[in-house]
């Protein structure tokens, strides 16, 4: 049994059998295969990430029904939904572009799911309005999604897909569409609303950031499958794969270790504080990395490596320099320390980490 296929019968070893998500997602689509498990518990937040084609989008649309499944399985609570059709399924969808009806209020935006299944047009409107007031809206009751922000209207797409009361709620880049400041304020809500939500929600995002507020556990898909999957302290400190270690800003490299050094196919090594025996992974961060145009004389680090400057950019407050030569890597300093070194494109420097500020584990 995989690490994957235990995570699984886990969730549904301790829920039950007839709760939650549990969904082996294999899809067909010429040369692209998708292979992706997936288990949930009621009340736990499932982000998948992946790069560009990785197969995010096309197993949320899985999940939905708008893609057929061609092998594996899709039961939530115990019912199998393969052969349901996508406006039967108890599933609620936040689009990334919200696709609110332009012709409708806000109100009769989220009122029409429940008259959907069956609610007057009284009773639609009654749950629709506690849904908005829930939402801090219920003063853009009236208000045609044209007259709406982005946070607004976000705000109105959650409310729509949850009156219909889903046991599976889906977002797809729920959050792509809002400007920084706007995004920061909209999270935080949507963080509070998920605590609330009783049924699995499925959360699709290229923000390592939205993923790490708004996820229990993170599932990474790259290439149609999963490459590694937990919750998010447990990925960012060890990531398995270069994609994740870019999106947690590390330093990732893979070779051999032997006691208190990793050796690389390259030669170079690492040396650990962590005492290793076997394939093994170490990381760090950029910021770990100190700089010097001669070779230092006085330095206690154990690691040192000749590198060339082959880029520079600003990453938030710091630069980052983009390392190649005895080891490629990423290195953070202030514009200040980056200035004094006189740091350009093809400028020769040593790098040095400490073998403390670096994290070794088994591959």
């Amino acid at each position: 049994m995989t690490d994957i296929d235990e995570t699984a019968h886990r969730v549904r070893a301790d829920d039950g059998p007839d709760t939650g998500l549990d969904a082996h997602l294999v899809v067909d689509r010429g040369g692209f295969r998708l292979d992706v498990p997936l288990a949930a518990a009621p009340g736990e937040v499932v982000a998948l990430l992946g790069p560009n084609g990785a197969g995010k989008t096309t197993a949320l649309r899985a999940l939905a029904g708008l893609v057929p499944l061609t092998g594996g399985r899709l039961r939530l609570d115990g019912a199998e939904l393969e052969r349901t059709p996508p406006e039967k399924r108890p599933v609620g969808v936040v689009f990334q572009d919200y696709l609110l009806f332009p012709h409708l209020s806000a109100l009769d935006n989220v009122a029409f799911g429940p008259r959907c299944q069956g609610a007057t047009r009284a009773e639609a409107r009654a749950q629709a309005a506690e849904w908005l007031a829930r939402m801090g809206l219920a003063d853009h009751a009236g208000a045609k999604p044209r007259r709406l922000s982005g946070g607004q209207a976000q705000r109105v797409a959650v409310a729509r897909a949850l009156a219909t009361r889903p046991r599976l709620l889906l977002l797809d880049e729920p959050l792509a569409a809002l400007d920084a400041r706007t995004r920061l304020e909209v999270r935080a809500q949507l963080r509070r609303h998920l605590a609330e939500f009783e049924a699995v929600a499925v959360l699709v995002t290229h923000d390592p950031l939205d993923a790490m507020v708004l996820a229990d556990r993170l599932v990474v898909v790259e290439h149609g499958r999963v490459v590694q999957e937990g919750t998010p302290s447990e990925i960012a400190r060890r990531p398995r794969t270069d994609y994740i270690a870019q999106l947690v800003g590390l330093n990732l490299y893979r070779g051999r270790a032997e006691g208190h050094l990793v050796r690389l196919e390259s030669g170079t090594a690492l040396t650990t504080t962590e005492k290793l025996t076997g394939p093994a992974f170490v990381a760090f961060p950029p910021g770990a990395v100190t700089l010097h145009r001669e070779r230092p004389a006085d330095t206690s680090a154990r690691n040192l490596w000749r590198c060339e400057v082959a880029g520079l950019e600003t990453h938030g407050d710091r630069i980052r320099a983009d390392l190649t030569g005895d080891l490629a890597l990423a290195a953070d300093l202030t514009t200040v320390a980056a200035a004094e070194l006189g740091l350009e494109p093809g400028a020769g420097v040593w790098a040095a980490v400490k073998a403390a500020q670096t994290h070794a584990y088994p591959a």
